[in-house]
């Protein structure tokens, strides 16, 4: 799965996502693209089953792009434990998605095999999506 190599820093904030997509908004290196409707956090495993499942429906013949990247740390405090005494380690990373972001892009595929291979991948996160052409 997707997580940063080195954590230098220390544990974030969580924030507010707020605006829409202004960067990485257009199609950069495929021919078709899916792109963020909503806003929201998209875990690596999440990341790592959409791409799983566009991979098994295109059986390996196009070329797979995945534009985010899960670099913000979430903590967690385990079950049934008081509060109090400070941060707790981190569980997972997760990629702020603004309405608008370009997710997962595919070439040297025929259209219908992209519109359902992003069909199948949206399945899998928990934002709204819709699929773009170059």
């Amino acid at each position: 799965m997707l997580q940063p190599k080195r954590t230098k820093y220390r544990k974030t904030f969580r924030w507010r996502l707020k605006g829409k997509a202004v960067r990485w908004s257009t199609i950069a290196f495929g021919d078709y693209a899916i792109k963020a409707t909503t806003r929201g956090f998209i875990t690596s495993r999440q990341i790592e089953s959409a791409r799983r499942a566009m991979v098994r429906f295109i059986k390996r013949w196009g070329k797979i792009w995945i534009r985010i990247f899960p670099d913000k740390p979430f903590t967690a405090k385990p079950l049934e434990v008081p509060m109090g005494w400070g941060k707790w380690s981190v569980e997972m990373y997760r990629a702020p998605v603004k309405p608008g972001r370009v997710l997962f892009e595919i070439t040297w595929v025929e259209p219908e095999v992209a519109r359902e291979a992003f069909r199948l991948a949206s399945y899998k996160l928990p934002i709204k999506t819709k699929i773009i052409v170059d």
